[in-house]
């Protein structure tokens, strides 16, 4: 990554970081911790976006824009950032707006409304401390093209949750490509990579607010 798009993702930071003072989007608040736990973090998945097939990219419950924002920058991919909370998405659209960041767009809604009105377009979905594993899963497939896929970002997932999501491969049409773990500066990381293979096996979306209420 050269200098240019670095500095960029700094300036997104600083921005956000000047803003949650007035409206608050992250907890994280102070600059040290915020390039740790938001810009590196972000990147931790970026051989992952490497190896997806060119195309358009959504970060699902995306929040103050991590790891979307640094994402879209460094790769330079068309990028929706999905979040149900609107003000978060006005805010972090203004401010990419403001930096001429202008590959990326916001969705403020429900995943699943989006997955109604944007069927398989994505090459690419990421997510990150979003919900469990299998629901990540549901929530992304409907979203993803054949041959797309899915980076989840987890921090400690537990064996039940991995060999759960991992059990409902067939049933939502996905395969496992890689599981990497990462320790970023004392923060134990697993990136998930997920490639869909087919189409799932049952009608997707379901209602909304079914994948995380009524989990498969």
């Amino acid at each position: 990554m050269n200098a240019q798009p670095s500095a960029l993702m700094e300036r997104y930071l600083d921005r956000l970081i000047q803003e949650n003072e007035k409206t608050n989007v992250t907890r994280i608040t102070d600059k040290e911790s915020a390039q740790v736990l938001h810009l590196e973090d972000s990147l931790v998945a970026l051989p992952e976006m490497g190896d997806a097939p060119e195309g358009p990219y959504a970060d699902l419950g995306s929040g103050g824009g991590f790891p979307g924002v640094p994402l879209a920058i460094a790769t330079g991919r068309p990028t929706l950032l999905v979040d149900s909370v609107a003000k978060k998405m006005q805010l972090v659209h203004g401010i990419v707006q403001e930096l001429g960041i202008g590959n990326v767009e916001v969705y403020a809604g429900r995943i699943e409304d989006l997955a109604r009105q944007r069927p398989g377009e994505f090459s690419v979905v990421t997510a990150r401390a979003l919900a469990q594993l299998s629901v990540l899963m549901e929530l992304s497939s409907p979203l993803l093209r054949l041959g797309g896929r899915l980076v989840c970002y987890k921090a400690n997932p537990s064996e039940e949750e991995l060999s759960h999501g991992l059990s409902l491969q067939d049933t939502l049409g996905f395969s496992l490509v890689s599981q990497r773990e990462v320790d970023l500066h004392g923060n134990h990381r697993t990136i998930l990579c997920f490639e869909k293979i087919t189409q799932p096996s049952i009608k997707l979306p379901r209602k909304t607010g079914f994948a995380q209420k009524k989990p498969l």
